[in-house]
């Protein structure tokens, strides 16, 4: 977070003309918000690999078309980004691979979450993601809870 205080600063900053006079309303809440998601999107690769495998087991691209479709679009990832997480994940016995048959090719690595990765993703699903499930925390993001 103290990382992405001088960024907003930036974007503020940007958004104020020489006069001092602010830009439209409009455009500064969107280069805020825009912003805040691009922060926001870059902690989130973890949370939705695990939530890939946590559906079964899949393969580099089964992972990032889970990703791309149940994000809405809304978070892609770049081939070396994913390649790069899941060895470090696997390095870490969060995750395993092991060879499969390809649909028209060589075998496919596919990657599976191990008991430890269960074990973390639901740790951490409860001290970062349940919470949200709070009704008062929910009526703040206006968000029905009937």
């Amino acid at each position: 977070m103290i990382n992405t205080i001088p960024y907003y600063i930036f974007v503020l900053c940007k958004l104020i003309n020489t006069n001092g006079i602010m830009m439209n309303n409009v455009r500064l809440k969107n280069e805020l918000l825009t912003a805040w998601e691009e922060t926001y999107k870059k902690g989130q690769l973890t949370l939705w690999i695990f939530l890939a495998l946590k559906d079964g087991d899949k393969y580099m691209n089964e992972i990032k078309s889970f990703i791309e479709q149940f994000s809405e679009n809304s978070i892609s990832c770049e081939d070396q980004s994913l390649y790069r997480a899941l060895r470090k994940f696997e390095h870490l016995k969060m995750v395993a691979s092991s060879a499969g048959k390809g649909n028209k090719g060589p075998d496919r690595k596919y990657y599976r979450i191990t008991d430890l990765g269960n074990e973390i993703f639901d740790e951490f699903t409860t001290r970062n993601i349940k919470l949200f499930y709070n009704i008062k925390l929910m009526e703040l993001m206006n968000i029905k809870t009937n």
